[in-house]
Order: C-alpha cells, then sequence, then structure tokens
C-alpha cells in the first residue's frame, strides 16, 4: 500500500496479461521497485503505466460495497438459505441495468413517445414502459415493473391467485430503480432501506445512501392540486393547513414530478408526505395495490414513515384482485400520524 517514504502509490491502466483484456482497474501495488518492475514489462504501444502519487480516493475504491455485495452479506446472517432470493434479487438488477442502459440511449433508439399499446387499465403506454416490462418479465423467468416487492410461494410447484393476493405486511422486500442522468436503486430485504448508484465505469450499483432514514417532519407536500375540486374533506382541509398554517409556522413547499418513484425518491431522502388521495373521479384511488403501494409502504416503513390508505394502514390492506386500486398518503411519520387524526375526525363527526 505505502513505498518505503510512506506514501501511496497507485498503478492506473493496469495491462492484462495472458486471457485478460486491458482495463481501467485502479489496484494499488506495495512497494517502489515492483512499481518500476511492472511499469517496465508491460506497457501498450511503447507507454508505461501510468503511476500516480498520493491518490487518497482512488485507494479507497476498493473497497466499495457493490450492491452484489451487499446481498450475499445478507445472506450470510441467514445460514438456512439455500440463494433462491439472491439470484432473484440479482437478476433484478439486472434488469435494472439494462433498462438504466436503454433510457440513456432512448432518442438514438426511437424509444421516446407512445408505443400504439394500452394496459390492462386501458391507458396508453410508453414504449420504454413496454420495454422495462419484458425486460423484468424475461429477467425473472430466467431466473415487472421499475417497483417491485416479493413475497414467499408456500407451493412454489403450485402457485395460485391466493399467493399473490397477500397483504402488503407479509413482503420480505421491496425496491424501486430511478432511471435519469443517474440510475438509482433503493432496496429494502427487512432491514432497514438503502440506496445504490450505478456507476456507468464499473457496471456496478455501488451503495451511496445507507441506512435511509426518513425526518420524522417535513417541509414537502407531493400531490397533484389539478384534482383538488374532487377531494373529500380531510385532504382539502390537509392541503390547505400546509398552504396556509395558522400556528405561525412557515408554509409547506409544493413539490409534484408526477411520477411516483420520483416523488416518493425525494420524500424518503427529505422528508414531507406523498398524497395520491381517492376523489370523486377515482373513489377507490388510482394507484395499484400491489405494484406500487405494497412496496413503497414497505420501504416507507421500514425508513421509518408511515402509510395510510384513508381507512387503514396500507400494508394490513388484502387484495382481492391483481390490478386493485387504494388511496395512499405515505411518508414523515408525523405528517402522516395528521392526515389519519383528519380521517378520524371526520369519521367521529359522520
Amino acid at each position: 500500500e505505502t513505498t518505503k517514504r510512506g506514501s501511496p502509490i497507485t498503478v492506473r491502466r493496469i495491462v492484462a496479461i495472458g486471457s485478460f483484456l486491458r482495463t481501467r482497474t485502479v489496484q494499488t501495488i506495495e512497494g517502489e521497485g515492483e512499481i518500476g518492475k511492472i511499469a517496465e514489462k508491460h506497457r501498450v504501444g511503447g507507454e508505461r503505466l501510468e503511476v500516480a502519487m498520493d491518490h487518497e480516493a482512488e485507494t479507497h475504491r476498493t473497497d466499495l460495497m457493490t450492491i452484489t455485495r451487499y446481498v450475499l452479506n445478507e445472506q450470510s446472517r441467514h445460514p438456512e438459505s439455500r440463494g433462491d432470493f439472491t439470484i432473484l434479487l440479482s437478476h433484478i438488477v439486472l434488469g435494472c441495468k439494462f433498462v438504466c442502459s436503454a433510457v440513456s440511449k432512448a432518442g438514438l433508439a426511437k424509444l421516446i413517445g407512445l408505443a400504439g399499446e394500452t394496459n390492462v387499465q386501458g391507458e396508453e403506454q410508453k414504449k420504454l414502459d413496454v420495454l422495462s416490462n419484458e425486460v423484468f418479465v424475461k429477467a425473472l423467468i430466467s431466473s415487472g415493473r421499475t417497483i417491485f416487492g416479493v413475497y414467499m410461494v408456500k407451493d412454489k410447484d403450485n402457485v395460485t391467485l391466493d399467493e399473490v393476493l397477500q397483504p402488503g405486511k407479509n413482503m420480505l422486500a421491496a425496491g424501486y430503480c430511478m432511471y435519469g442522468s443517474s440510475c438509482t436503486l433503493v432496496l429494502s430485504t427487512g432491514s432497514g432501506v438503502n440506496g445504490f448508484t450505478l456507476d456507468p465505469s464499473l457496471g456496478e450499483f455501488i451503495l451511496t445512501h445507507p441506512d435511509i432514514k426518513i425526518p420524522k417532519k417535513g417541509k414537502i407536500y407531493s400531490v397533484n392540486e389539478g384534482n383538488a375540486k374532487n377531494w373529500d374533506g380531510p385532504t382539502t382541509k390537509y392541503v390547505e393547513k400546509c398552504k396556509y398554517p395558522k400556528d405561525g409556522a412557515s408554509p409547506k413547499s409544493l413539490r409534484y414530478i408526477g411520477s411516483m418513484v420520483a416523488d416518493v425518491h425525494r420524500t424518503l431522502l427529505y422528508g414531507g408526505i406523498f398524497l395520491y388521495p381517492a376523489d370523486k373521479k377515482s373513489p377507490n384511488g388510482k394507484l395499484r395495490v400491489l405494484y406500487e403501494v405494497f412496496p413503497m409502504s414497505f420501504l416507507m416503513e421500514q425508513a421509518g414513515g408511515q402509510a395510510f390508505t384513508g381507512k387503514q394502514r396500507a400494508l394490513d390492506l388484502v387484495p382481492t384482485k391483481i390490478h386493485q386500486r387504494s388511496p395512499i398518503f405515505l411518508g414523515s411519520y408525523d405528517e402522516v400520524e395528521e392526515i389519519k387524526g383528519l380521517y378520524a375526525a371526520e369519521e367521529n363527526t359522520a
């Protein structure tokens, strides 16, 4: 790790020997004399290996916590495990990498716009939606959505609809992947929430947000105010208080992207509340229970927040249909507690 004088030495652009390919993997070599020997022995086009001094930050990168390493560490905590869960997660990770790659070149690959198809709810699908669904289905068969939840199956040789229609509290793991200028995968296996960011140069998800904890209170609310005229009383009162607090506090800031993953991700990191309530147009809510409400509620609770449907804890809901919908309020513990109080007050006066 150091020379005789104690200065760290890093060798960059190690040249492959034998069957290895040339790579930019950073390695730390011990011994000043050894550096010279390697530099003299291995050249690329007559170019000597570049030796850099005191690159402490790069040296530390040799001990990165990748998502593969993280999942294997979690598996080692359960001696009885057979590795099935680890394999499943590795296929989900592969699907995320594939979609991330597709998003980065969506314009060139003509993946922007509508696909000319509709989903089971009659909604027009975008080309990337269709592609990501196909990627995850194939990845998991060989082992989707960007939001995912994992349950235990009682009999893998005889999977029934009842195995799918389980309450969210039975979930073993949940997560989501967010694509954009960077690719972020947020995952919980039931012992906290961790965030990983894809390093394109390594092709690996690196732990960048360990043990995410949502603040107990927040200064941001996230809701589509275009539906305000159709809201029920508790939702209307809560949003009114966010905008015009009567206790002298500063008003909350409205942030609404319209993508559940992006809005929930911000809420998870900075606190606040995400609301998608029932209204006169959609009395049963709009978001799907099994693959939107449950995974996000699981993550929020694992991070110290709450998730509420307007009637009960979200994870206690027992679905009766695969594409069943539900209202949802999730976020900081105190913010959701306030919403619960408003619904309880309305029920008591009814």
